[in-house]
């Protein structure tokens, strides 16, 4: 009998006390003109993902330009010279698919997933926006005012969103490449025109600055004659030069307060700058933010939600708010946010949160903890794995950001190799109130303009 991918892996997960051994088959090659191509078979089910990374995101912005890397998420459903406005859903959903996109700070994705005899729609879709998308005076017009009101619905008119997306990266970060906004300025949106977006489309959206990702039922050499003939002729443009985003070196304490007429509880950001990707730290910190975070057996719901019962909910990541451990690239913040009861300070949530990471840097944690946490993240990367689209959004990471696809074979091993030893010495190493930056968010109402208020002070 022939079992699928997910059965096999937590067969080995509740079977063994090492972490599972998998192998994901992964061919990678480059077409001529520079697109990066991923693929990886899975026969067990008649599906396929179609994941396209393009290598830009809101840190690849200009001043002044803020918001483009987000339009043009919008700008790549607008149409192309063989598909029409609108039909690249109708093609993708009538095939019996589903499609998305998104941007991110270091790059924008776009991705179906399809039965997998429909591989060549998302195929001819992906690669006729690629060469042809219309940008035109209209569709410029009409994607500004989508934003604008996207901003308008998600951000402005939404509790802490304002807090998270905008003031935390002011505060935590000084190079502007990362500090501002992903969604952009509605004056940057504005002023945008027609040769400023045709020179962005030209610059980013070409194949030597994407990764093209497929995943699931294909016969490998007949997806590249595929990839060959629809994305082959495509032309390359000269390579983009990557952004600063180099940030000081000296890392002080800092501390403010933003005013969030939407809010009704009020909450904290606390934040650290954090390791280098990839490196032994870089995991180590993973595992200790699970320690605290992770599940209901976790350190800050044990003692802060139902024993101290200061902090109502949190949420917490390397990299947090705008990437996870699977797409962190360097420099990023470990940060969690949390909202906690009225009746308590600032203060003494800042004080509680720091007072578990003190327990962690003088008593350390056990070999139990560790056990616990690794076994929890080995269960969420497994059940990523289950699919098509989850394995696709993997392998597009780690080509697009370490040029290492297989990585995902070795990803849970990193996990599991961390000691207690490691996980007590990135606690002292970068979670000390002299590296921390916090955002206190409070309920208030709305100034005379509408717009929240901020003031310092601890």
């Amino acid at each position: 009998m022939k079992f699928p991918l997910c059965f096999l892996l937590a067969a080995a997960l509740a079977s063994a006390a090492a972490p599972p051994k998998i192998h994901i088959p992964i061919e990678k090659y480059k077409l001529d003109n520079g697109l990066r191509v991923v693929l990886s078979g899975d026969n067990t089910l008649p599906v396929v993902a179609v994941y396209v990374v393009y290598d830009v995101g809101s840190r690849s912005e200009e001043k002044g330009r803020s918001g483009f890397a987000h339009l043009f998420e919008h700008m790549m459903f607008e149409g192309s010279a063989n598909v029409k406005k609108g039909e690249h859903f109708r093609f993708v959903e009538s095939n019996g698919g589903s499609l998305n996109g998104s941007t991110h700070t270091d790059y924008t994705n776009y991705f179906e997933t399809l039965p997998s005899n429909k591989l060549a729609v998302a195929l001819w879709l992906e690669s006729d926006r690629m060469r042809s998308l219309n940008v035109t005076a209209e569709n410029l017009a009409n994607q500004k005012e989508a934003v604008k009101q996207e901003r308008r619905l998600r951000m402005d008119n939404q509790p802490y969103v304002g807090a998270i997306t905008e003031k935390w990266p002011e505060m935590v970060y000084k190079n502007w490449q990362n500090s501002h906004s992903i969604i952009g300025s509605f004056e940057d949106l504005n002023s945008a025109t027609i040769d400023d977006v045709s020179k962005f489309f030209k610059t980013y959206y070409a194949p030597n600055n994407a990764v093209l990702t497929i995943v699931g039922d294909i016969n490998v050499a007949d997806t590249k004659k595929l990839i060959q003939n629809y994305f082959g002729d495509i032309p390359s443009q000269p390579q983009p030069k990557p952004p600063d985003l180099t940030e000081p070196a000296s890392v002080s304490a800092s501390f403010d307060t933003y005013k969030d007429p939407h809010a009704k509880v009020p909450g904290v950001i606390v934040g650290y700058p954090g390791p280098e990707r990839n490196s032994d730290d870089f995991y180590a910190l993973t595992i200790l933010d699970a320690l605290l975070t992770g599940g209901d057996s976790s350190r800050l719901q044990l003692d802060l939600v139902k024993g101290k019962r200061s902090v109502i909910q949190y949420q917490g990541d390397v990299g947090w708010p705008f990437a996870s451990a699977d797409d962190y690239r360097n420099p990023a913040q470990y940060a969690t946010f949390l909202l906690y009861n009225p009746s308590f300070q600032p203060k003494q949530i800042v004080d509680d949160y720091q007072g578990e990471i003190e327990k962690i840097q003088k008593e350390g944690v056990t070999e139990d903890e560790i056990h616990r946490v690794v076994t929890l993240l080995l269960v969420s990367k497994l059940n990523q794995l289950q699919t098509s689209l989850g394995r696709a959004q993997l392998l597009a990471s780690f080509e697009l950001l370490d040029g290492k696809p297989e990585e995902i074979n070795t990803l849970l091993d990193r996990y599991a190799a961390v000691t207690p030893a490691q996980v007590q010495a990135v606690a002292k190493k970068y979670l000390t109130p002299e590296r921390r930056t916090v955002l206190a968010v409070l309920p208030a109402p709305a100034t005379k303009t509408g717009a929240p208020a901020t003031e310092g002070g601890f």
